[in-house]
């Protein structure tokens, strides 16, 4: 079952809900239905990472156990906040300088997912206890109209 709620929280905040599953594609959609085309493939890889880990590692695939996703546009930069009710993650590093940090030195699949993250969106930042990941994206440059001179 999924749940929406497009109703103003805060800054208009939307929010969506959802028991743990990896069947993400009307999710996906609904999240990336006001975002700029040119943007929607990059933020949807990012976007299915950040929601697969949530129902996957931390939830288990319990589908007693949600997934909720909250998101706005605040000041030309876009927010989601995604959380879990699993017993919390904590990376290993902080990969601000660097984010293949995450990648693990042999062929396993173990670290891209947070280095996908980290390469996708401007901000990845989890809560102390692992259950929330908070990420963003400034939205590109808007073309701006030039000021006409009166001669």
């Amino acid at each position: 079952m999924i749940t929406i709620s497009l109703r103003p929280i805060g800054r208009n905040w939307g929010t969506i809900s959802f028991a743990s599953t990896l069947y993400l594609c009307p999710i996906l959609d609904l999240l990336l239905a006001e975002i700029p085309t040119r943007m929607q493939a990059e933020l949807r890889l990012g976007l299915q990472e950040a929601l697969v880990n949530a129902a996957k590692h931390g939830n288990n695939l319990d589908p007693g156990k949600t997934v909720i996703v909250r998101f706005s546009l605040i000041d030309d930069r876009y927010w989601w906040i995604i959380s879990d009710q699993g017993r919390g993650f904590h990376p290993a590093c902080s990969c601000d300088t660097n984010p293949t940090e995450y990648l693990p030195p042999d062929e396993s699949e173990s670290g891209r997912g947070l280095c996908i993250l980290h390469q996708i969106f401007d901000q990845v930042e989890w809560n102390r206890k692992g259950t929330e990941l908070r990420l963003s994206k400034q939205l590109e440059n808007r073309p701006r109209i030039p000021l006409l001179s009166r001669n």
